[in-house]
């Protein structure tokens, strides 16, 4: 029987599977030597600049553009395999995160890691302890909405713990969906419950429709009530995701009030980056004018561009703040380490929470 032109390259394919799975088994197990040597020498597990690096001289060598996207994609995957591969072979394979599955920090750890083990814990002040301990490598956490700002708690915990590192951000669009046990109508619904946050998002639809509003500890637990509860007339506010989830049915889509709604995940880890394209401070200065002057003078004063500032109280010194800053830049870079210096000599205490390169959803799917 004559063989048609999609058998010819169903065959073709085969035989480079083959070829590349003997070629994957070879890149593991030099990963093997990566991951010694990073174990010897206390590095950290991604190397954000490294691995842009391998993107484009990978890159590179395609003869033509045509298929230059969905490389690029492959080698991301490869690549974040190779990361999955060092944390498990390291013994830093579990992921921390507050409330339960399908809470919105669920989600954004499975966007950011696979071949894990994912560990949930009551509060973001457990999820610090539990990497603080060692009993969890990394950890994931609400950082700021786009909508609701800051998530003040968590970046006081960042503050409290010295030895906790930034070491990745993640950007996740956030869509809330009012959601409603098996056979309820919108119009059924006369309480709503969600995570703080969720419910400020959804404060126009929610007043549009006259709905009182009830706290809960995150989007996923208020769907696992409402489901226990199994009361018509009690809604949540959670992603599509945790309504799939916990059974429930969506009554209504994208209430939040901006349709750009977006979430900034930090990831925490006792290793601290030594690079990326951006890196964040805390620091303090002395309560007399001019002094927060003097420290913006000198980041600007050597070309960096600082992407946000952030003051918060301190709990131990009445009316004294510490802030938050986040610059452009390579921690690891020579104007990096003199900016550093230079600012140590202009404020109270400095120090670096983390080095990363900020990432989108596009770049994890």
């Amino acid at each position: 029987m004559e063989e048609n032109a999609l058998d010819a390259a169903r065959r073709e394919i085969d035989t480079i599977d083959a070829e590349m799975a003997a070629l994957f088994c070879r890149r593991m197990d030099a990963v093997r030597d990566v991951i010694a040597y990073k174990m010897a020498h206390g590095l950290p597990v991604l190397d954000a600049s490294r691995e842009e690096a391998v993107i484009a001289k990978n890159t590179a060598r395609l003869p033509n553009d045509a298929h230059q996207e969905y490389y690029k994609d492959f080698i991301r995957y490869v690549m974040s395999l190779s990361r999955d591969f060092q944390r498990a072979a390291r013994g830093a394979d579990v992921v921390a995160y507050q409330g339960v599955e399908g809470a919105f920090s669920h989600i954004a750890l499975n966007r950011l890691f696979s071949h894990i083990r994912e560990k949930a814990y009551p509060t973001w002040a457990e999820v610090f302890d539990a990497v603080s301990r060692g009993d969890a490598a990394y950890g994931v956490l609400p950082f700021e909405n786009s909508q609701a700002g800051d998530v003040s708690e968590v970046l006081d915990l960042c503050y409290a713990h010295p030895d906790i590192y930034v070491c990745d951000m993640y950007d996740l669009p956030v869509s809330q969906n009012l959601l409603g046990v098996p056979g309820a109508q919108l119009s059924d619904i006369r309480k709503v419950i969600s995570h703080p946050q969720a419910l400020q998002q959804s404060a126009r639809f929610l007043q549009s429709l006259g709905l009182t509003s009830e706290s809960a500890l995150n989007t996923a637990a208020a769907a696992k009530a409402v489901r226990e509860a199994g009361d018509k007339s009690v809604g949540a506010i959670a992603s599509r995701e945790t309504a799939q989830l916990y059974g429930l049915d969506v009554l209504a889509e994208h209430i939040n009030t901006t349709e750009t709604n977006t979430t900034r995940f930090i990831v925490i880890s006792k290793t601290p980056n030594p690079a990326g394209d951006r890196f964040s401070l805390l620091f303090t200065v002395e309560h007399k004018a001019g002094m927060l002057a003097r420290m913006m003078e000198a980041v600007g004063a050597r070309g960096f561009n600082v992407v946000c500032i952030k003051s918060r109280p301190m709990v131990s010194v009445p009316w004294e703040y510490y802030f938050y800053t986040e610059i452009e830049g390579d921690l690891s870079a020579e104007a990096s380490q003199e900016l550093l210096k230079a600012l140590s000599d202009v404020c109270k205490t400095v120090r670096v929470l983390g080095a990363f390169t900020r990432r989108k959803e596009e770049d994890t799917l």
